[in-house]
């Protein structure tokens, strides 16, 4: 019996081993090796000359724009994607009579692919479909572009930030709230001391989830700006697109970028664990 509970759980966990191997595993070794090596997108792989990738890479005239924007963006859109979300949740909490009303409006733009939400915008900004007056330049300058952009990420995901945040708030046991009331504690003082502490691990995974996905914005910026203007809304993950695909066709150099953002990535989300971590201790 034990070993029939044991084979079932390798039929079980198989077919997930065997996705994680081909889409994930294999896919990073293989652009490991792309990393060190001459390999250009139509000549292939012309032999070993590690570190010339990585150096090239961060040579780049955009790298250090790209990664100045990233983290920009990054931040911008964090603290307001979060900041209305957690207002969502707090706003459809209690039921009331517009709540499930509310509640599907807001998730609603969450059923849109980004790439079919960033269209919609795009014909929203253009000067031909707006419904906006024609002067207003909603991609024609840097700062305009940005919050353009953050405006349709904000749009697109703060319905389902609302919800993560939501179901943590459903959570938390209205003992606590009614001990804080005859301890004589107001709004504010309730939601600073017993609302946010017991909120600490929803808000910790859309806070992560939050940062990886900026950090990997592409689809949006692609489709709206191409990186303009002047280059000034060019995303990391643009740049690596940029010298695989477009002017340098060069996959090595390409692939030597994409383990630079892996090993971002692996940072910043350690950095969080432990932060968050260390916060819950």
């Amino acid at each position: 019996m034990t070993k029939a509970k044991a084979y079932a759980g390798w039929a079980y966990a198989t077919p997930t081993a065997l996705f994680v191997l081909v889409f994930f595993v294999l896919p990073i070794l293989l652009v490991g090796r792309m990393s060190v090596s001459d390999w250009g997108l139509f000549a292939g792989n012309r032999g070993w000359n590690a570190p010339e990738n990585f150096t090239a890479a961060v040579d780049n005239r955009l790298f250090w724009p790209a990664v100045w924007f990233t983290l920009k963006y990054t931040v911008v859109t964090t603290v307001i994607l979060l900041g209305l979300a957690l207002g969502l949740a707090l706003l459809v909490q209690e039921s009331s009579r517009w709540t499930g009303f509310l509640r599907t409006s807001f998730l609603v733009p969450s059923a849109l692919g980004l790439a079919s939400a960033s269209l919609l915008f795009y014909a929203l900004y253009s000067p031909q479909a707006s419904p906006f007056p024609g002067q207003i330049s909603f991609l024609g300058t840097p700062w305009s572009a940005l919050w353009s952009t953050v405006a349709l990420i904000v749009w697109r995901f703060a319905g389902f930030y609302m919800l993560l945040l939501l179901v943590g708030l459903n959570s938390i046991p209205g003992d606590v709230y009614e001990a804080a009331r005859l301890d004589g504690a107001g709004r504010w003082q309730t939601f600073r001391h017993v609302t946010l502490p017991l909120l600490r691990p929803s808000l910790a995974l859309c806070t992560i989830l939050c940062v990886t996905g900026s950090l990997l914005a592409f689809d949006q910026f692609y489709i709206l700006t191409k990186g303009g203007p002047d280059n000034s809304t060019v995303t990391i993950v643009q740049l690596v697109y940029n010298v695989a695909f477009q002017g340098q066709n060069n996959l090595g150099r390409a692939a030597a970028l994409s383990i630079v953002v892996l090993a971002a990535l692996l940072i910043v989300n350690m950095l969080q664990f432990r932060g968050l971590r260390g916060k819950e201790r």
